[in-house]
């Protein structure tokens, strides 16, 4: 009997989660789920709205400097590509202005739009949001320079 008594107290410290207890847990999971993520996607949707802000308002900054470089705003035809790569006929570029083609792209993967001259000054700088599409509101907002 004391045999058999070891044996059955082995197996009882063995033991491990029911199932039961494992899809309790899974369901505590996925509700936990539910409530975060779309906290957490509403979250990211605003921080890729802030850096596009950002990435304007240093954008902008870049184009003064060429601006003060070369004596004028790049014209439409030459879009902001002259602030990665000299145009031809440049003499007084100072550039690269940016280090990465990539630095003229928003956070959803799409060009920044540049307009030379301007409607709502020199020149208009700005990103058409996540929708791609003017207008709209929350993330699909345009973010821009005026």
């Amino acid at each position: 009997m004391r045999q058999h008594e070891k044996l059955r107290r082995r197996r009882d410290r063995q033991a491990g989660f029911t199932l039961l207890e494992l899809l309790v847990v899974l369901v505590i999971l996925g509700l936990l789920a539910a409530v975060a993520v779309p906290q957490v996607l509403n979250y990211l949707g605003g921080a890729k709205t802030d850096a596009a802000r950002l990435q304007v308002q240093q954008l902008g900054s870049t184009l003064d400097l060429y601006r003060l470089d070369a004596g004028r705003y790049p014209t439409q035809e030459e879009g902001l590509g002259v602030l990665v790569e000299r145009p031809s006929d440049a003499e007084s570029w100072n550039g690269p202005y940016v280090k990465k083609q990539d630095m003229l792209i928003d956070p959803w993967g799409r060009p920044f739009v540049y307009r030379f001259p301007g409607e709502h000054g020199a020149y208009d700088l700005y990103s058409l949001g996540a929708d791609g599409e003017d207008g709209g509101e929350d993330e699909d907002q345009d973010v821009v320079s005026w």
